[in-house]
């Protein structure tokens, strides 16, 4: 069967600024691909173009006949006044859906993204549940393929975990913008970096998100071998050049023709593997103060809600706090207090002396009509960074702004840009706590590393809100958590609290029930209870199995041995195939380990 979208040689660009030339992308049934990529590399554009909401310069999209086309933008909105039953018909019409499917449907999709309520405003939702509407609105029309850009933004940790099981268990092809490491880990089944460092301009990989990464270093390693001997080659034709060879002859003419190309090449070569990335360092103050923020049974009501009840929790120097629960459970407002914009509605909050708190804030605020130049430095040509004064075009560079986006307005900035604007201006202020409030939306990952490379070394203290699972893993070194309902514990780390939120919601399904209850009933594991006897099949299976998993050691061997050959390394193409077939054999050798140890402790 053909692809459901085949795009070949795509070329798009904006003004002077080439987002991608040539590229071509394929998707087949049961793809779910990972679309990542640095900001500005075109991803969003790519989405829209392969949805038909844009068109390519040049190069052409053909979409396998009848098949349906489900897209969700990044930001999600609706007109006043339109409830969500509203938003699922209309869609459902456009589909051209017949009108007896309709209600089915509708119940369909009601159960699956859990809308309690059908005849709600769509408009008046919050961010994560405007989100699920528009998931929804694509996949109501049982959708062929799947265009999702940014689909975690604004979600919750329980809304990201719910989009990973409806992504799953879909029949439906996909393709994924997200900069989630966890997300794509748990989802992707190929992963697609949109970047002009490839030849190709984009480097694909089948697996997941790790496995990429191993692909992405090996294909580096060898754009590096290449360009060594690039230079090696070039070098020995300079030299030959400089010689002064006699340029009548056929094979003297051949000879710097070859030697120009060469030069070519190893140019290509350079401006691709030659990256940046941006420069992200906080400072801390010198303050010798161990106690930071002191909360003493603190409650906040906001009208009939209560936020947080009686909590009690202290923020010290070199803590790196992670707030996590539901969306609406107070996270926002509990960084509000913190700063002193609002008050508690019953107890103390004791602050340091003439302590530095310095707040990034979900919402972007920038100033809109003003230059790049003026928000970084709104009354000279210059910063003071770490106590020495810099011209704002070099700062400007540090975080990957060329010198004629200085005079560019703020609103024509992309949305990772106009993060690394305000995490710019951030680093100007030196500070006691810092409070990060989603400093992760609109990054792309390898900002998003130095970012935390950059909190791992701050010496100040931090609090972080933020539903990147990996970031809060790896900097966080405690776990507030907040349960909606007014409650907050405390954790050692953010898997500790997932356990906890786990065991909490099956009280809410068996309220009473012991935890020895639960655990008996639990069924018994292989090899459990009482052991049976091998059947004479299963003994006939026992028997081989040894040579089987020699035979399965023996394939995944040559599988690395494949990936470790230079000449595959440089050849995308050879290296996706490689890196599946060492998916597939380390699959099949754990299925024969699993199964021998099955064998094994049932033989007793």
């Amino acid at each position: 069967m053909p692809p459901i979208l085949n795009a070949q040689g795509l070329t798009k660009s904006f003004g002077a600024t080439t987002l991608f030339r040539e590229i071509s992308f394929t998707v087949s049934d049961s793809d779910r691909i990972g679309l990542i990529g640095p900001n500005g590399a075109g991803k969003s554009t790519l989405l829209k173009v392969l949805a038909g909401d844009e068109d390519a310069d040049a190069g052409d999209v053909a979409i396998r006949k009848r098949a349906q086309i489900g897209y969700v933008e990044q930001e999600s909105t609706f007109i006043p006044g339109v409830t969500v039953r509203r938003v699922l018909e209309d869609a459902l019409i456009r589909a051209k859906v017949a009108e007896a499917e309709h209600e089915g449907r509708l119940r369909e999709i009601a159960g699956r993204t859990g809308f309690p309520d059908l005849d709600a405003e769509a408009a008046k939702l919050s961010g994560g549940w405007r989100k699920r509407l528009a998931i929804a609105e694509a996949v109501v029309i049982h959708p062929d393929v799947l265009l999702l850009d940014e689909p975690t933004n604004h979600l919750d940790l329980a809304g990201i975990t719910w989009l990973e099981e409806l992504l799953n268990e879909g029949s439906f092809a996909c393709v994924m913008i997200s900069h989630d490491r966890y997300f794509l880990e748990n989802v992707a089944t190929e992963i697609v970096e949109l970047n002009r460092v490839y030849a190709d301009g984009l480097l694909r990989v089948k697996g997941t998100y790790s496995k990429f990464i191993e692909g992405k270093q090996l294909y580096m390693e060898a754009q590096s071998k290449l360009q060594d001997a690039l230079k090696n080659r070039v070098k020995i034709e300079v030299d030959w050049l400089r010689r002064g060879p006699k340029a009548r002859s056929t094979k003297a003419k051949a000879r710097i023709d070859n030697a120009q190309d060469l030069i070519g090449q190893l140019k290509e070569v350079n401006s691709r593997v030659q990256t940046s990335t941006a420069g992200i360092d906080f400072s801390a103050t010198d303050r010798q103060t161990k106690r930071l923020v002191e909360l003493d049974d603190v409650s906040v009501v906001l009208g009939d809600r209560r936020i947080v009840e009686g909590l009690n929790f202290l923020v010290t120097s070199g803590m790196r706090v992670g707030l996590v629960g539901p969306n609406g459970s107070g996270k926002t407002t509990l960084l509000r207090l913190l700063t002193g914009e609002l008050e508690p509605s019953s107890g103390v909050i004791k602050k340091a002396a003439s302590l530095k708190i310095v707040y990034f804030s979900q919402t972007r605020e920038l100033e809109e009509g003003i230059t790049l130049r003026r928000a970084l430095a709104p009354d000279s040509d210059s910063v003071v960074y770490q106590g020495r004064v810099v011209h704002v075009a070099s700062y400007a560079t540090k975080f990957l702004f060329t010198s004629e986006q200085l005079n560019q307005p703020v609103e024509r900035l992309s949305g990772g840009e106009r993060a690394r604007v305000l995490i710019a201006k951030l680093m100007l202020e030196p500070a006691d706590l810092l409070l990060l409030d989603e400093p992760t939306n609109d990054l792309d990952i390898a900002t998003l590393e130095i970012l935390e490379e950059s909190l791992l070394e701050y010496s100040g203290a931090l609090v972080l809100v933020t539903h990147d699972r990996y970031m809060l893993d790896r900097v966080s070194t405690t776990v507030l958590g907040l349960d909606g309902r007014g409650g907050a514990e405390r954790f050692s780390d953010y898997s500790q609290w997932e356990q906890w939120r786990g065991s909490k919601a099956e009280e809410a399904i068996a309220p009473g029930a012991t935890g020895k209850a639960v655990e008996s009933a639990r069924p018994v594991a292989a090899g459990q209870g009482a052991r049976k006897k091998l059947s004479y099949l299963e003994a006939r299976e026992f028997a081989a199995i040894e040579t089987a998993v020699e035979a399965a050691e023996d394939r995944l061997q040559r599988a690395r041995e494949t990936i470790d050959d230079p000449a595959v390394a440089m050849d995308a193409s050879r290296l996706t195939a490689a890196l599946a077939e060492m998916e597939a054999a380390q699959e099949a050798a754990d299925t024969l380990y699993a199964r021998w140890a099955e064998l094994t402790e049932k033989a007793g």
